[in-house]
């Protein structure tokens, strides 16, 4: 009897350490806790270079200072910083230095890379080349390929690794496809942009095999391309993706994979914050936003470097050519016939065509510096004579708009007579324009250059006007619509 009650007590024992042991060691659910770490994505696209605080855009020094303030951002922190591409054509603080001011701001903010966008072209290869020398991040696209050797080509990487609170993040660029057929032929000659789902399924297979436990990638492309990507993504392990090239925001979920973008010119900036599990190497939960760069934040050491670059160009740009009283927005009739017919005037012809899309900034009120049509006309374009018929021009396609003729109520020139379709007429377009658009090169293979650049017929029109505050420019511009 002694003994079975021994035998009882020893196996009461037994069960009571077990069963504490149980209650007072690490649970399931606190060893999956200590193995959760937060990573916070800081994300801007489309900056093209408005480093400078302006009406409802742009920002870096206040943009910085939101990140320092408000996110908590350090240099220590679990922070990356995220550009999805077209870095610097804009205003003339960035575009007259061909984005090397862009560059060096980019730097000081601490981005850790760059999706190459179709705008990282504008200046050439070579000066492509020479920015990515001079930046502290890589310069990333996967889907760009020498056209001959279908190899990667030399200034741009594919990927990068970058380890964030231990976690080792892999980030894969694309640039859109879009890129061949939206650039000066010159510019990307020798480039081949290929398929998005071919690049990736190349490249993430070798990303994963140097260590990356965390896939995002950083890209130039727009909402759609994005979403009809994810089953991909999903399928490839990313978990996040950022976009851009179209200037929206995103914040959504396809396919369990995170889709950004955070509109454009530094007025907001996207963020993602994602909790990744450790031992399954997952992203466990992910929040995104997009945040508006609320100004009211300054970091010094960027508004000193901003500071620095107004200087120069305030040395190279400052002459006053003359003044409007008024705003004179980009996309409007006054701003779209003051071009073309500046051409006219500089140039005899009898049309002049021009797209809306290179027209990036609006006229401010008071003085007129050839600051101000550096960023109107940011883009090194240069107007070429064309010979075309009537049916020629009428068959033109695209968001072109027009001087010496009009468009409504048929096909007429300036002075009200008909554009007759068998008759030829003297054409100014852009070099650009007769590049990239459908129609021009066909109907005129050999076009005259006349090695004027676009933007300087409008500012010598302008400063002959000798405009001033008792005679501004509204009192000689055309404000009926052509198109």
């Amino acid at each position: 009897m002694k003994y079975k009650i021994s035998v009882i007590l020893t196996i009461l024992v037994l069960f009571l350490l077990v069963a504490g042991s149980t209650c007072n060691g690490p649970s399931a659910e606190d060893s999956t806790s200590d193995a959760l770490r937060e990573l916070t994505v800081l994300y801007t696209n489309d900056e093209h270079g408005w480093m400078v605080h302006d009406g409802d855009a742009g920002g870096a020094a206040e943009m910085m200072g939101q990140w320092r303030d408000v996110e908590g951002y350090s240099e220590e922190g679990a922070f990356l910083i995220l550009s999805g591409g077209d870095m610097w054509t804009g205003p003339a603080i960035s575009t007259w230095f061909q984005g090397e001011s862009m560059t060096e701001i980019m730097n000081a903010m601490n981005y850790s890379a760059a999706a190459i966008g179709n705008h990282e072209f504008d200046f050439g290869q070579a000066v492509l080349l020479e920015r990515t020398g001079q930046a502290n991040f890589p310069f990333l696209s996967a889907n760009m390929r020498d056209e001959n050797t279908g190899e990667l080509t030399a200034y741009a990487l594919p990927y990068t690794l970058v380890e964030v609170n231990h976690i080792v993040v892999g980030l894969i660029g694309l640039t859109t496809m879009s890129a061949d057929d939206i650039n000066f032929p010159e510019n990307v000659a020798g480039l081949d942009f290929i398929d998005y789902e071919i690049a990736l399924e190349e490249i993430v297979h070798q990303v994963k095999s140097e260590g990356a436990e965390l896939l995002i990638v950083i890209s130039h492309l727009c909402k759609n391309d994005m979403e009809a990507l994810a089953p991909t993504l999903a399928e490839l392990g990313i978990a996040l993706i950022g976009g851009g090239h179209c200037h929206e925001v995103v914040t959504e979920t396809v396919n369990d994979v995170g889709i950004l973008e955070s509109g454009s010119y530094l007025r907001n900036y996207g963020k993602a914050t994602l909790t990744f599990n450790d031992n399954t190497d997952s992203v466990v939960n992910m929040d995104l936003s997009v945040i508006p760069n609320d100004w009211t934040h300054s970091d010094p050491e960027i508004s000193q470097i901003v500071t620095e670059w107004q200087t120069r160009l305030t040395d190279d740009l400052s002459n006053v050519i003359g003044y409007v009283e008024n705003e004179l927005l980009r996309h409007s009739d006054p701003m779209y016939n003051l071009i073309t017919d500046a051409w006219l005037w500089e140039y005899p012809a009898d049309i002049a065509m021009t797209n809306t899309g290179g027209i990036r900034q609006n006229l401010l009120a008071g003085d007129i510096t050839l600051e101000s049509w550096v960023g109107i006309l940011p883009f090194e374009n240069f107007i070429v004579q064309l010979e075309l018929t009537g049916s020629q021009i009428m068959s033109l396609e695209g968001d072109l708009v027009v001087g010496g003729m009009t468009k409504i109520q048929g096909y007429h020139l300036s002075d009200g007579t008909p554009i007759y379709p068998d008759s030829v007429y003297s054409v100014l377009t852009t070099d650009y324009i007769y590049s990239t658009f459908q129609g021009f090169s066909d109907y005129d293979p050999e076009p005259y250059e006349t090695s004027i650049h676009w933007r300087q017929p409008v500012i010598d029109y302008i400063q002959s006007l000798q405009t001033t505050a008792a005679d501004p420019l509204e009192n000689y511009l055309d404000y009926e619509p052509r198109q």
